[in-house]
């Protein structure tokens, strides 16, 4: 009698979307606030997901991209590099001040920010990136950026890089593992240069100087991230060296700039920077004799706090992602319910998923996005 009553009572199971509504009684509530609890949990995995794997994913798309302008560049360059030891990495690092250039200054491209200037490369720790001009939000989501106010990696004073450490391909990531006298090796449109590390240090957010040139006469290149890993509390800072020997580029006069001016900043003494500036490929370079005025309003050693600590930005910094947050939000609700109408229309849970889950899944990316436009650059 029982396993005739079994089937029958299944058969006659109300269907969801056939049931009477609930009462809006204190269970109603609980239930309710349990599904938001269950929802949100969801979209902040996700969210999660998105910092660690979705930025990735723009950073390797415009990796990608600024490769082939940079190789681009170099194909339209000439170089006059000499060979590489075959056993570079056994070089004894040359410490001796870079004696100044005899000859012409070396010539810089006209960059503006956002455009690739270089490679970088650290055999150690497997990292081998474009590094693009500029260290502001836009320019660190598609590399390491050089910071403008520093010079060319390959010329005379401090070169400096800042990356991310933990979103957006994390170049940076294990910059910590690095040791005195590892390599860094950068290559420029004016050719190859090889550094060697010989410190690692943890800074405040506010000690600017580790960029700043103190030695006109030496080559140094200082990379910067945030320390530790997922938070911006302090600064790594690492410090290098080039290696003379191991060297095969030109070293040229400091560029602060790409040749631009500086708005606040006093200029260079003309006894100490001679400026040779190109524009795009194709125009003709234009040399500053060391007796003029120097046409970029900049100064050696000068650094503008406005954009020197690229990752200085906190919470909400950007207001323009204000509106974008709330236009795609109100796009995945609109999603999100024109899914559900539609599954309770079929009577089917599975057919609003099937329907729904692609636009759901798009909306929700850009809305993510817009999202992290408000979290401070490093997390």
């Amino acid at each position: 009698m029982s396993d005739v009553a079994e089937p029958a009572a299944k058969s006659a199971r109300v269907r969801k979307f056939d049931r009477p509504p609930p009462p809006h009684d204190w269970r109603w509530w609980v239930g309710g606030l349990g599904k938001t609890l269950i929802a949100a949990g969801l979209l902040m995995f996700g969210f999660v997901a998105y910092q660690l794997w979705g930025t990735g994913i723009e950073t390797a798309r415009a990796q990608n991209a600024l490769e082939s302008e940079f190789a681009d560049l170099l194909a339209g360059t000439t170089t006059t590099d000499a060979p590489v030891p075959d056993t570079v990495a056994d070089t004894v690092p040359t410490t001796a001040p870079v004696e100044p250039p005899t000859t012409e200054p070396v010539v810089v491209a006209m960059f503006q920010e956002g455009d690739p200037i270089a490679r970088i490369e650290m055999p150690t720790i497997g990292v081998d990136n474009i590094v693009v001009a500029g260290v502001e939000k836009s320019d660190l989501k598609k590399g390491p950026g050089h910071y403008p106010e520093t010079p060319m990696p390959g010329q005379l004073g401090n070169a400096a890089i800042a990356g991310h450490r933990t979103t957006y391909g994390q170049p940076f990531f294990d910059i910590d593992k690095l040791n005195t006298g590892d390599e860094i090796v950068v290559t420029t449109l004016t050719g190859r240069y090889v550094y060697r590390v010989t410190g690692q240090q943890i800074v405040s957010p506010a000690d600017y100087q580790v960029i700043a040139t103190t030695d006109t006469t030496r080559a140094t290149l200082t990379l910067t991230s945030c320390h530790p890993k997922w938070t911006a509390r302090e600064r790594i800072v690492i410090t290098s060296e080039l290696d003379t020997a191991a060297s095969s580029g030109p070293v040229g006069d400091p560029v602060l700039n790409y040749g631009r001016p500086i708005e606040g900043v006093p200029a260079n003494d003309p006894e100490v920077v001679d400026t040779v500036v190109q524009a795009p490929t194709g125009s003709t370079p234009v040399a500053v004799d060391a007796t003029e005025e120097p046409p970029a309003d900049v100064a050696l050693g000068a650094i503008d706090t406005g954009i020197a600590d690229s990752f200085s930005d906190g919470w909400f910094s950007d207001p323009g992602a204000n509106g974008q947050v709330a236009l795609w939000g109100l796009l995945l609700s609109a999603v999100a319910i024109a899914s559900y109408l539609l599954s309770k229309r079929s009577k089917r849970d599975w057919v609003g998923l099937v329907v729904g889950i692609v636009p759901f899944v798009v909306v929700l990316y850009f809305f993510f996005q817009n999202v992290n436009r408000l979290l401070p650059p490093n997390l």
